[in-house]
């Protein structure tokens, strides 16, 4: 049930139509929830049936112009409750990791070729993430907002450098290991 609340967030970060939405979602929310285009679209139908976001009136007429939701107070409160809900945390499916498993009976080959190109593409994450931290955290920006924001961002930070560390360590492995490429 979380793509619901991460809408709510986003819309009561500012009020979007729905393809602002999903491009900010591209930009922001996308990178730790990923989620359609066609999701978000029939999630909005679904919130605004419940009635916890509505339709902003338009300066235009409506026809050909695109809505921009609101959050309701109902919407406000249902993501305040689930902020608050205990919640566990949910089980690691990673598939390269069991593709690892699996070459421990089958053998290994091609897979070196696909850490390395994992390698590549954490790293260019990892880039982008650092690069987002100095654009939109210079130091002094420490607002409560601003500092949660930045923990979610330090969390991807910290995944991305876990996963060149590990990926680097996993290609020094596969090179003292016999029949890889």
């Amino acid at each position: 049930m979380s793509l619901p609340h991460a809408i709510l967030t986003a819309l009561l970060e500012k009020p979007s139509s729905g393809l602002e939405l999903t491009r900010r979602f591209d930009k922001s929310i996308g990178y730790f929830w990923s989620a359609t285009h066609q999701q978000i679209y029939r999630e909005l139908g679904k919130l605004e049936a419940e009635g916890l976001i509505r339709a902003l009136p338009s300066e235009q007429p409506a026809r050909g112009q695109k809505k921009s939701y609101g959050v309701l107070p109902a919407g406000r409160a249902e993501l305040a409750r689930w902020t608050a809900a205990a919640q566990d945390p949910k089980p690691q499916r990673d598939v390269l990791l069991l593709r690892l498993r699996a070459a421990a009976v089958v053998g290994t080959a091609g897979l070196a070729a696909d850490l390395r190109r994992h390698l590549e593409l954490h790293r260019r994450q990892l880039a982008e993430y650092r690069e987002i931290e100095k654009r939109d955290f210079p130091p002094g920006r420490d607002a409560p907002q601003d500092r949660l924001r930045h923990l979610v961002l330090r969390a991807g930070i910290d995944l991305e450098t876990f996963w060149t560390r590990w990926l680097t360590h996993a290609l020094a492995e596969f090179a003292e290991l016999p029949d890889t490429d």
